[in-house]
C-alpha cells in the first residue's frame, strides 16, 4: 500500500514510523476479509481488516482528529487477529490497531454515555478490590437486566449484569508475595501472573496451576507489587494508564529474575499472555525499560505452552469428551494451537474441536459490554458450532471466553489447567461436578 507520510513526521514520531512501515506491508488481497468476524456478520467492507486499514491510513496521513465514522468501524474490531493468521504478507494489524485506538482516544471526544462507561471499565476491572466491589453491585442489581437490555441507551448496563456472576466473589483471593515450592526435585522455578479480574472472578483457575506446576517439580512464586497486565485498557486506547501497568510487571518480575531467577513467567489468562508477550514493543522506545521489558516478554509463558514438555502421569481414568476452544489470544496473538489439545489428550481426555474454531466467541476484553448486540450474536454462533460435537466438558485458556460462553450454554465450562489438575491428582473442578452426577445416574439406569 502506497503512502504519502511527511518524512519529518515519522522521524519525530516512532510510533507513526511503525504503522506507516505497517501499512505500506497490506497489498489489499483480502485474504483477511474471509477469517474477520464482525465483516462475516454485517458484511461491510469497513468492518474488515483492509477496510480498516484504509481508515486509519487515512486518519494516520492527514493528521487529523478521529471522526465519528473511523471510530465506528474501529469500535468495532475485537482484536481477534485472525487477519494475522490468515494474512500472506504478515500485516501486524494488532499494532496498527493498537495505535488508531491510542490515536483516536487521543484526538476524539466520545459522546458521555460512552466516555462514562469506558471511565467506569478502566476505573473498575484492572484493581480486583474495585472490580468486587462493582461485582456486588451488579448482583444486587441483576434482576433489572432484562430491562436494561431492552432500554435503548443502556444496553451495556445489560450486559455487564448478564456477565457477571450469579453469587458475588465475597472472598478476596489470595495474592502475593508467595512462594509454592516444588514436589520433590525443582525443574524449574517460575513467576506465575496473578492478574486482576480472573483471580476474583476464578480464583480457583491460578489455584489449579499451582497444584499443577509444583506437582511436576515447579517452584511458583507470586512477585511483590504485580498486577494487571494492561490488556484491558491497553485495548481501549489508554496508552498511558496500559504502559503504566506494564511498568510495574516488569519491575516486579525483574526482582524476581535478579534474585532467585525465573525460568518463565507463567499466564494463565491467554488475552493477558498476548499483551505481555508484547511488552517488548510496548516499551521499546523507553531507554529504562526497553531491555527489561524485552527480557519479561522473552520469558512470558502460557501455561499450557510451558507445560508442553512435562510427562503427564495421569492418577485417574477421566474418560470424558472435551470439546476445546481455543481463544482468539491464544491461536492467532500467540500462535499456541496444539499445545493444549495434546496436553489433554495425554491427560486421559477426548478432545473435540468445533466447526469454525478460528472464529472470536465475541468476548475480546470488553467488548461484550461495548458491543453487546455484535458479541451475542458471535457468542451463540460460538455456542451452536460447540453443542454440535456433544461436548460433556468445554475447556478453554481464557476468563473472558469462559465468562461469555456460560451465558450461552448450560455444558459446564472449566480452564483447561483445571482439567490437567484434576486428571493428575488435583481436586474435581466445581462445574464437573454437576455434569458427572448426572452421568453415574445414567451409568446406573442403564
Amino acid at each position: 500500500m502506497q503512502t504519502a507520510f511527511a518524512p519529518e513526521r515519522l522521524a519525530a514520531d516512532p510510533q507513526l514510523a511503525s504503522s506507516e512501515k505497517i501499512l505500506r506491508t497490506c497489498v489489499h488481497c483480502g485474504f483477511c476479509t474471509a477469517t474477520c468476524p464482525t465483516y462475516l456478520l454485517l458484511g461491510d467492507e469497513l468492518d474488515s481488516p483492509r477496510g480498516r486499514i484504509y481508515l486509519i491510513k487515512e486518519m494516520l496521513e492527514e493528521n487529523k482528529p478521529a471522526t465519528p465514522e473511523i471510530v465506528k468501524h474501529v469500535d468495532r474490531c475485537l482484536s481477534c487477529l485472525s487477519c494475522m493468521t490468515t494474512c500472506p504478507s504478515d500485516v501486524h494489524y494488532m499494532h496498527l490497531v493498537d495505535h488508531a485506538r491510542a490515536y483516536i482516544e487521543a484526538t476524539y471526544e466520545r459522546p458521555l454515555a460512552d466516555r462514562l462507561t469506558r471511565r467506569l471499565l478502566a476505573f473498575t476491572l484492572p484493581y480486583p478490590g474495585r472490580f468486587r466491589l462493582a461485582l456486588f453491585g451488579a448482583w444486587l442489581a441483576r434482576p433489572l437486566e432484562g430491562f436494561f437490555s431492552r432500554t435503548p441507551g443502556l444496553s451495556r448496563i445489560g450486559a455487564m449484569l448478564r456477565l457477571a456472576p450469579a453469587k458475588p466473589p465475597l472472598a478476596p483471593a489470595s495474592r502475593g508475595p508467595a512462594t509454592f515450592p516444588a514436589t520433590g526435585p525443582r525443574r524449574a522455578r517460575v513467576a506465575i501472573l496473578q492478574g486482576c479480574a480472573q483471580p476474583v472472578l476464578e480464583p480457583s483457575i491460578n489455584e489449579a496451576a499451582v497444584r499443577f506446576l509444583t506437582r511436576h517439580g515447579v517452584e511458583v512464586v507470586q512477585a511483590k507489587g504485580e498486577g494487571c497486565c494492561g490488556a484491558l485498557v491497553h485495548h481501549m486506547g489508554r496508552e498511558d494508564q496500559a504502559l503504566a501497568q506494564a511498568r510495574r510487571n516488569v519491575d516486579a518480575w525483574t526482582r524476581e529474575i535478579e534474585t532467585g531467577g525465573l525460568d518463565a513467567i507463567i499466564i494463565t489468562t491467554s488475552g493477558c499472555g498476548t499483551t505481555i508477550k508484547d511488552y517488548g514493543f510496548m516499551l521499546r522506545e523507553d531507554p529504562a525499560y526497553a531491555e527489561k521489558a524485552a527480557r519479561v516478554s522473552a520469558l512470558a509463558k502460557d501455561v499450557t505452552e510451558f507445560a508442553a514438555s512435562f510427562e503427564l502421569k495421569p492418577s485417574r481414568q477421566t474418560g470424558l469428551a472435551v470439546t476445546y476452544h481455543s481463544a482468539c489470544s491464544m491461536q492467532h496473538g500467540q500462535s499456541i494451537r496444539e499445545e493444549p489439545k495434546a496436553l489433554l489428550r495425554a491427560a486421559g481426555f477426548t478432545v473435540k474441536e468445533p466447526a469454525e474454531s478460528h472464529i472470536c466467541c465475541g468476548s475480546a476484553g470488553t467488548y461484550n459490554i461495548m458491543q453487546p448486540e455484535i458479541a451475542t450474536k458471535l457468542r451463540d454462533r460460538k455456542v451452536a458450532n460447540i453443542e454440535r460435537t456433544a461436548p460433556e466438558i468445554v475447556a478453554t485458556g481464557n476468563i473472558g471466553c469462559l465468562t461469555q460462553i456460560r451465558t450461552g450454554t448450560s455444558v459446564p465450562c472449566v480452564h483447561t489447567v483445571e482439567l490437567l489438575d484434576w486428571a493428575t491428582g488435583g481436586p474435581l473442578p466445581e462445574p464437573l461436578r454437576k455434569r458427572l452426577s448426572e452421568r453415574a445416574a445414567e451409568q446406573q439406569a442403564s
